[in-house]
């Protein structure tokens, strides 16, 4: 009788770690679907993970992330500067997502290459020379 009970917990604990692994690996958080504050979270732990010495296209990024709360662009020498913000932290609860409650993310021809206030130093130190995308 203990034998069955016993064998009866294992199955039930295996067949819940299988569930899990299943749902983790094949329904992946989806930030659109996300409350702000736990999409905040997750841009910040995504962001964070990031590894600039692996290339990272803008298209994966924005696959994962969804849309940035802000873009910004321009186009010097033929090459195309994109600077995302992705909210990652809130500073006043007015509705308004603004720059400085973001992180940025720097995209040179769709690559990324700088993220923070690295990024943002990098994009406006060719800007005023840049003509605007349109």
């Amino acid at each position: 009788m203990k034998i069955k009970i016993l064998l009866w917990l294992v199955v039930g604990i295996g067949i819940y770690l299988l569930a899990t692994i299943v749902i983790l690996r094949f329904y992946p958080d989806n930030p659109a679907q996300m409350n702000w504050q736990d999409r905040e979270a997750f841009n910040a732990k995504f962001i964070q993970r990031l590894n600039l010495s692996k290339p990272v296209q803008q298209e994966y990024l924005i696959n994962r992330l969804g849309s940035p709360d802000i873009t910004e662009a321009y186009r010097h020498n033929g090459e195309v500067y994109q600077l995302l913000y992705y909210r990652t932290h809130r500073k006043a609860a007015d509705g308004i997502t603004t720059a400085d409650e973001c992180t940025a993310l720097l995209f040179i021809e769709r690559q990324l290459s700088a993220v923070g206030d690295e990024a943002i130093a990098r994009y406006l130190e060719l800007q005023p020379d840049a003509r605007s995308l349109e």
